[in-house]
């Protein structure tokens, strides 16, 4: 869409927004002074500790604010804010406390024995203890479908302050699991738990108006620094939308999309927030095959030559510049830049070695332009999701670029219902990137079931030998290292002299729009999912003074 036509067009939204504005003050009834989120979103010297933040619509948890069932962890793991978490991850991603005064483990790494602070009381009086840690976890054990407990045998209360955790297999990364669960009160919860949340953390759910807001307001009786924004109201609404409201002043903080970023809004200055928010393609590393009616594996990407081409003969930067406006760095694994990143994953891009690589393997160019080796034509499809514009703008630059390769890439969109059988036959753009490194054991280890990873046909014995010995590893440094050699070890792993059955495109900036005046507080690494993840230091925000006055 050309600027000029951009603009009219975001002007008509704002008008619209505004309407929007009006019919939704009705359902929102009961916000501050009776004012509907839209009419006292404008700081002004009264509201100075607090915001308006916008969220995509995706982000409102369907289950509630109900840690058992997704909030603060899953696939978009986030603080919980409402409860507090054993632990937390730093800004470095390394470990540290919350609710834990000290923990440890056993010498055969099957007992985590956690101590937890005595000052920490529920919003409803009642002392936080550590039955209701054991009880959280088994809960958690017995019915989440959003996080791994299976290592978990049983959580249980030494004393008040003593809770035991008994695994039956050793798992060393247990203390990221202990930063993205939130503590239930035992004695409070119900099935309506995820409505009406009870809960240690910094903020109390005030208001929850579905499909279009949340109002958390500051904990008082909170254990930990008293919040400096005593009030956060989140907006439930589309990117364009977002948009809009900030250009309409409505809004503190709104997300927004690399399609939007260039565009200037009085008042407001864009905050580009560095993420392993990642897409990559899988490349299956399997000949083709018939399992249960299923195809899997290809012809042409089993070939470790043509997955090698592949990742170093695209430019990403070039890909970077052409979808995201430049706002994305390359991605050359899961985990860029998290304690367990091993370097040796980066390349440089070098389309004249990626072509000597096919030649020398014989992949050899036809009259067409088109790649053959023993019959078998150097062609393949890459799968996106129909619904993601930018996953999709990834697989047309990857097949334009394949194509200077003498690859014959063509693209299809998949939804989610059938991309998962599909892509284990065929390249599929993926958005990963988590706060763990069993990212990347879910990518790459064998699953005894299959003989093969989970997502895309791969097997490697001795990746599968690191990332054991890493779970098993009796602390998180030596751990690293192990999760590291998984990718490269000198002779074999995941990068581009090893197997290379992934390739990695980008990391996707996450990008917002913020008011003039208001310090968002340093942010760490965000993990996949362009949500909540930009309140986790909310409580640290503030306005400047100079921006206060006359707001």
């Amino acid at each position: 869409m050309e600027k000029g036509k951009r603009t009219r067009f975001l002007l008509c939204i704002v008008a619209a927004a505004g309407v929007l504005a009006g019919c939704a003050g009705k359902a929102a009834s009961g916000g501050q002074d009776g004012k509907t989120a839209a009419e006292s979103a404008v700081p002004r010297e009264t509201d100075k500790e607090s915001v308006v933040v916008t969220m995509p619509v995706s982000s409102e948890p369907e289950a509630g604010f109900n840690p058992v069932y997704g909030w603060g962890a899953g696939e978009h793991v986030h603080e919980p804010l409402i409860q507090s978490t054993l632990l937390a991850t730093t800004e470095d991603l390394g470990i540290g406390l919350d609710l834990a005064t000290d923990y440890g483990v056993s010498d055969d790494g099957l007992v985590w024995t956690v101590s937890i602070r005595e000052d920490a009381y529920f919003t409803d009086g009642e002392p936080l203890r550590a039955e209701d840690v054991a009880f959280t976890y088994n809960l958690c054990a017995k019915e989440s479908s959003v996080n791994d407990f299976t290592m978990l045998e049983e959580a249980v209360a030494v004393d008040d302050t003593t809770v035991e955790f008994r695994l039956n297999t050793p798992f060393s990364v247990w203390p990221y699991t202990m930063a993205v669960v939130g503590i239930l009160p035992e004695h409070a919860y119900d099935e309506n738990y995820g409505s009406a949340p009870i809960g240690s953390g910094r903020y109390i759910l005030k208001q929850w108006d579905r499909g279009q807001q949340v109002i958390l307001e500051a904990n008082p009786d909170y254990y930990g620094e008293e919040p400096k924004i005593k009030r956060v109201t989140v907006l439930f609404m589309e990117e364009d939308a977002a948009y809009a409201a900030a250009l309409a002043g409505q809004v503190d903080v709104a997300h927004t999309a690399a399609t939007y970023a260039g565009q200037e809004i009085p008042g407001y200055g864009l905050l580009r927030v560095k993420s392993v928010d990642n897409r990559g393609v899988n490349f299956p590393a399997a000949p083709a095959s018939e399992e249960n009616g299923t195809t899997v594996g290809n012809d042409v990407t089993c070939d470790v030559a043509v997955r090698r081409a592949v990742n170093i003969g695209i430019d990403r930067e070039e890909m970077i510049r052409n979808v995201l406006n430049g706002y994305g760095t390359p991605a050359y694994s899961v985990c860029d830049s998290l304690p367990w990143y091993n370097p040796r994953s980066e390349v440089e891009f070098d389309r004249q070695k990626a072509i000597r690589i096919l030649e020398e393997a014989g992949w050899k160019a036809g009259e067409d332009g088109i790649r053959e080796k023993n019959g078998v034509r150097a062609a393949f499809t890459v799968l996106y999701n129909p619904g993601d514009s930018v996953r999709q703008a990834l697989a047309e630059d990857l097949a334009a670029q394949c194509r200077q390769l003498g690859l014959e890439v063509s693209t299809r969109g998949a939804g989610w219902d059938v991309a998962y059988t599909d892509a284990l036959s065929q390249p599929l753009v993926w958005g990963w990137g988590a706060h763990t490194p069993m990212e990347l054991y879910n990518l790459y280890h064998t699953m005894p079931e299959t003989g093969s990873a989970e997502y895309s046909p791969y097997a490697n014995e001795s990746v599968d030998r690191y990332m054991e010995e890493a779970l098993r590893a009796g602390d998180l440094q030596e751990a690293y290292g192990l999760w590291q050699k998984a990718q490269w070890d000198g002779n074999t792993g995941v990068t581009q002299e090893g197997d290379i059955p992934w390739v990695w495109l980008c990391n996707v900036d996450h990008l917002y729009y913020v008011r003039d005046g208001l310090r968002v507080a340093e942010q760490k690494i965000h993990p996949h999912g362009h949500g909540w993840s930009i309140v986790n230091n909310v409580d640290q925000w503030e306005y400047a003074e100079s921006s206060i006055s006359g707001s």
